[in-house]
Formats: structure tokens, sequence, C-alpha cells
């Protein structure tokens, strides 16, 4: 049997994952919250990828306009895991996002493999927010009337996104929440002129003939799956928030609500302006560029090219803030030695992990050059559908395994009635939407799999700590309950013993019983003569503390050591 030292044993108990950092002054409220939260998705779901909806629900033959409902239902499928980020963000509020929540919760394999996920997702929607600005380059091509190699100018904009954050300029993140509330309400406004002046095609956007079959709906729910990414983007800034016990669960569940309203509304509106064939550009498929086509539509040219100029900025904008998040992730796996040092090094005089985002450029070049945007879409959206289970999955596994791991305290917890059939749903449904979506997805998740395994066995494995996760403490709790509570008796042994001797006194002792649960009472200050908690015990007569630590010094030096603490926690620990 294994044994189990300090190092391994506190945290399991007493220890959090991470403390709250009080470097950081927390001075954003729920408006804050739920604005930085929505600068995170809104942009390309709308400027790109409408009119590719369309053509899937169509069943990839003709489009449909009945797009808007694959948006609602992808949001259904977003809640989930919005509800459990919810949690394990007033768990661990500064903790700096999924990667270390599912690493913590499973250890380093799957943390491995979980943050190439997320790297992944990240780059690639910012490879599909550098495809929307190529798209959208052409309008202003026109107006200056200079012919520009739309290839070419994307990677350069490339060049020069992966040079600004390497340089470090903060204040350009800082103007991406305004170009994208702009950008919301320049889109709504056309959608209510286009209501007032436009004579709509309603039918064509709520008759069952717009929304092809029910394997169409699925598939392309889980293909705009993608436009809900950054719903949780905002707990990586847990430690600046207000309140994060009220303020984090409200603003995302809130920034849900409102993309949702946003996307469905969009879209709907767009097919009910503009036939969905217009949406298509002959044989080449559909449009990257579905916005002017809509804009020019309800506005004229005018009005077409205010939306192109405004989607190449937000574009831009959200390229550049991706590349910022994306790169972010092999940087904290180098810190956790989880991928080779040099991704963790920082730039001497920009302080900005350089080659972190240059690696992240070049693969979003990779991505861009020879990937269909068709591909990205889905890869990306495949990638997020397949964090948001692991999320998931953190809540069922550190709910079950919080006796042992009593770290996990979350402010804001998933309320009763929903926990945990909503987890599960955003599990089981997130299976069924990569299942619909297709070959690409799957092949993804496996690549990430394997390609996360093959890292961790070859270079990872040997330099991280073995620690004993709240998943392997679950899996116990299954199998093997007795050993899971000589864990926990372990754990509050070396916890109380802080001087490493071994043996614990009649004051580490109360420390350790109360630590177990196992004290009447619970103040600051339990006294020597407190009472073991009785009832349900094996010895039903009350036990004074002073009484129980003689009764297990059986060699009467005044000193339990970890063998003596056993006996006296299966001494009083419940019956079967």
């Amino acid at each position: 049997m294994r044994s189990y030292g300090p190092k391994d044993l506190v945290g399991i108990v007493l220890t959090p994952i991470e403390a709250v950092s009080d470097t950081l002054e927390r001075k954003l409220g729920l408006f804050s919250v739920v604005i930085i939260s929505l600068s995170a998705m809104i942009g390309s779901g709308l400027f790109v990828l409408p009119a590719l909806a369309m053509l899937e629900m169509g069943g990839g033959t003709h489009p449909v306009g009945g797009v808007w409902l694959a948006y609602l239902i992808a949001a259904l499928f977003v809640l989930p895991g919005a509800i459990s980020k919810s949690e394990l963000s007033t768990a661990m509020p500064s903790s700096g996002g999924s990667y270390v929540y599912v690493e913590r919760t499973f250890g380093p394999l799957v943390g491995t493999i979980a943050g190439l996920g997320l790297w992944a997702n990240f780059m690639l929607k910012s490879a599909f927010a550098l495809i929307g600005f190529k798209a959208y380059l052409w309008v202003i091509e026109d107006l200056i009337g200079i012919d520009i190699n739309l290839e070419t100018a994307s990677l350069a904009l490339l060049v020069i996104i992966v040079a600004i954050n390497i340089l470090g300029v903060k204040r350009i993140k800082k103007i991406q929440t305004p170009i994208v509330v702009f950008s919301a309400f320049y889109l709504l406004s056309l959608c209510a002129y286009a209501v007032a002046t436009q004579e709509l095609d309603w039918n064509g956007v709520v008759s069952r003939e717009a929304f092809g079959s029910w394997n169409d709906v699925a598939s392309t729910s889980a293909f705009v799956f993608v436009s809900y990414a950054g719903v949780t983007k905002i707990a990586a800034v847990g430690g600046e928030i207000k309140n994060p016990e009220r303020n984090m669960p409200y603003g995302i569940l809130l920034s849900l609500l409102f993309s949702c309203l946003l996307y469905v509304t969009v879209t709907m509106v767009m097919a009910a302006t503009v036939d969905p064939s217009e949406y298509m550009h002959g044989d080449h498929g559909a449009s990257e560029d579905p916005v002017y086509i809509f804009a020019e539509a309800v506005g004229g040219e005018t009005v077409g090219a205010i939306a192109a100029i405004l989607a190449v900025v937000t574009m831009t904008s959200m390229a550049l803030a991706g590349i910022l998040a994306s790169s972010r992730f092999p940087f904290a796996m180098a810190r956790d030695k989880l991928l080779p040092q040099f991704l963790e090094n920082v730039h001497g005089k920009y302080g900005t992990p350089h080659w972190a985002i240059v690696g992240t450029g070049i693969a979003m070049g990779l991505a861009i050059t020879f990937l269909p945007v068709h591909d990205v879409a889905e890869l990306a959206s495949g990638f997020k559908i397949m964090i948001f289970m692991l999320i998931n999955a953190c809540v069922i596994v550190l709910r079950s395994s919080s006796e042992s791991h009593a770290w996990y305290h979350p402010g804001w917890k998933t309320p009763w009635p929903l926990y945990p059939l909503i987890q599960l749903f955003g599990i089981f449904g997130g299976a069924a939407l990569l299942y619909f979506m297709g070959t690409e997805s799957i092949i993804g998740a496996i690549v990430a799999i394997i390609l996360g395994t093959i890292i961790f066995r070859s270079y990872g494995k040997d330099r991280v700590v073995d620690e004993i996760t709240p998943w392997e403490t679950t899996k116990k709790m299954l199998t093997d309950p007795d050993e899971v509570e000589k864990r926990r008796v372990h754990a509050a042994f070396h916890a109380a013993d802080t001087e490493g001797t071994g043996n614990l006194n009649l004051e580490e002792f109360i420390s350790a019983l109360k630590a177990l649960g196992y004290i009447v009472g619970g103040g600051p200050n339990i006294p020597d003569d407190a009472i073991v908690i009785p009832g349900g015990r094996k010895h039903r007569k009350n036990r004074l503390i002073r009484d129980l630590f003689h009764w297990g010094d059986e060699d009467e030096d005044g000193l339990i050591n970890i063998e003596e603490f056993l006996n006296v926690a299966e001494e009083i620990e419940p019956e079967d």
C-alpha cells in the first residue's frame, strides 16, 4: 500500500489549491463582468458564421433560414458549462481558468490534454477571426481603390499582432470592449431598421422547411458552439472582481443570456430580410462576409461599407486578444513542467512569454493558410465542447471528494435541484453534439488526447510531483472507501503535525480531530474537555478528547504517533 507523507497529504484536507491573490485590486462589478464576457464572444460568431451555418443546416446542399434555432440550442448546451464554471470560479477565484480546474481535479495527464485542447480552441478561434478580417477586407480595397492581396494582408496582420503581444501593449486590449459593444449596437440597429422598413419573410425562418432534418439542426448547433467560447472567459481575471461569489456566476449567466438573445435576433432578421441563397457565392459555398450582404440590402452601399469596416476592426481586436489568451496555455503548462521550459521564458525587456506567443502565431498562420474556414470553425467548436464536458465533470468529482479535499469551498454552488443533473446533461449532451458534428471534431479530440498523452509520458511524467487528485479519491470511494478514509486520517495527522516530528501532542491532536469533523461544536478554541461526536458511532457514549487522547497513547509517552492516531480514528469512525 502506498505511504502518504506530509507533502502528498496536507493539501487533501486543509490547504486550498491556490491562495487568492492579494496583489490585485478587486474593482470589477457585475456590469463590468457582463461587458468583458460579452466582448470575448461577439465577433466571428456574428460576422462570419451565419452563412456557413445556414448551409450546414441545409445539409450542406442548400441554405435555410432557421439557423437561429442552432444558436439557441447551442446556448442550452453551453448553460451547464457556464453554471459549472461559475461554481469552480468562486472556489478558485484567481486560479486562471479551465486548465487549472481540470489539471487540479484530474491530474497532470488529463491537464496536459485539456491544456492542448484549450490552446487549440483559442488559437483556432483567433485564426477564424483573421479569416473574417480577410473576408471583409475586399470592401475596404474597393473604397481606397488599391489592390490588396488578401492572403498576404491577413498573414501580415498576424505578424503585427504577434509583435504587439510580445511588446506587451496592454492598452490595446482595453479598446476591445468598446469596439465589440459598438458592433453589437450597430447590428441591433440594423435589425431594428430592417424590421421597420423591409418586407421580411418570417415564414422562411420559422416554417418546417427552414430547419432541415433533426440531424442537420444538431450538427449546426454543434458547429456554432464556438460562438459562445468566451462566456466563461471572465473567470481568468477572477482576482479583480468585487464580491466574486455573487458577481462571477451572475455575470457569466447574464452574459450567456444576452449573447444568446443577440445571436438569435440578428440571425433571424438576417435570414428574414435577405433570402439565404443570397448569402452564398455560387459554387464556392457560403459567403464569409454575411453582415456586409445584410447591411447593404438594408441600407445600401454606405451602410454595408460601414459594417465591413466595423467587421475588420472587430476581427482584428478579437485576434489580438485571442492570441494573448491562447499563448498563456503553453506558458502555464510549461510552468507546471508539462511542456519544455523555454515556453515558460519571459522576455527580459517586455515581460511577456515570447516563445509561447511566437509558437501560437505560427500555428495560427498554418491554420489560416491550409485549413478551410468550415474546418477551422468546426475544430474550434469541437475542442470547446470537449473542454466544457471536462468542466462539468470537475464539479461532480470535486463535490464527491470534498470531504477528503477540503480546500474545495465554492462561494456559489449549483442549486440543489440542478446538481448533478445539469452537469450530466452537459457531459452527455456534449458527447451527442460531437457525434452529430462529424468526423473532423472527433478526429481533433482524438489527436489532442493522443498528443497530450505522448507529451506527458515522454516529458511531464518524470517532472511533476505525484499528488493524490480528487479524481483518484472519487474512484477510490467507489472501489475502496476504507482507503479513502485512511487517506483522510493520514492527511489530518500530517496537517496537524506542523513541526514534522511524526507525533501529535494534545493540542495538535485536537486540531486533527477538528479537521476530520469528529468534534462537537467547531469554535476556534476547542478545549481538551470537548466531546467527540457521539451517536451513530461504535461507542455511543460521549467521549472527552482528553480521555480519548490518553486511551490512544498506548506507550504512555504523552504523544500520539500515526499508528496510534489510526486506532483512535477507527475507534470513533461511523458504523457501516
